[in-house]
């Protein structure tokens, strides 16, 4: 990677919506660099999207998310990552890590409701050959996402939503 290469992933990633111009004034160069580097970037798969960080508590109030631990048994010659190929697949699935300690792998698994998530974790992630054993962790509240804080947004919201 060039100085400049880091710098504008750097700051893509603070803030993905700068135009060219705006880069290039906070790397010191100018705006059809920024682009090509930016285009190069993509090309090499330095940078593999660009997304919306949303406040589910603003936009949907019905969403749940969930982090669940998964233990495997590993496979001859692929290991975890058949597993978490075959995870990664199901749509509900916002992020699959494989990870260090008592459990192999970590996903991040979106849904309606509490009762989608368990009946995800139920019948599609522990039908799968090699699945051992899982833990499901309900997130009950968002402070930061993808690097951006909620609180401001959550402002209002002070209290933790058990029931209705």
């Amino acid at each position: 990677m060039t100085t400049i290469e880091t710098k504008i992933l750097t700051l893509l990633q603070e803030n993905a919506r700068y135009s060219a111009e705006e880069l290039a004034v906070m790397v010191g160069s100018d705006k059809n660099t920024v682009e090509a580097t930016i285009r190069g970037l993509e090309q090499k798969g330095a940078i593999l999207g660009y997304t919306a960080v949303l406040n589910p508590e603003i936009i949907d109030e019905d969403s749940v998310s969930a982090l669940i631990e998964v233990k495997v048994t590993p496979q001859a010659r692929s290991g975890f990552d058949s597993f978490a190929d075959r995870i990664a697949a199901f749509d509900e699935v916002k992020a699959v890590y494989l990870m260090s300690g008592t459990y192999d792998l970590s996903i991040r698994l979106e849904g309606k409701t509490l009762r989608e998530i368990s009946t995800f974790v139920g019948e599609k992630l522990s039908s799968i050959e090699g699945v051992t054993s899982t833990a499901t962790h309900f997130i009950m509240k968002r402070y930061k996402e993808d690097g951006v804080s909620t609180e401001s947004a959550n402002a209002k919201n002070r209290v933790l939503p058990i029931s209705e």
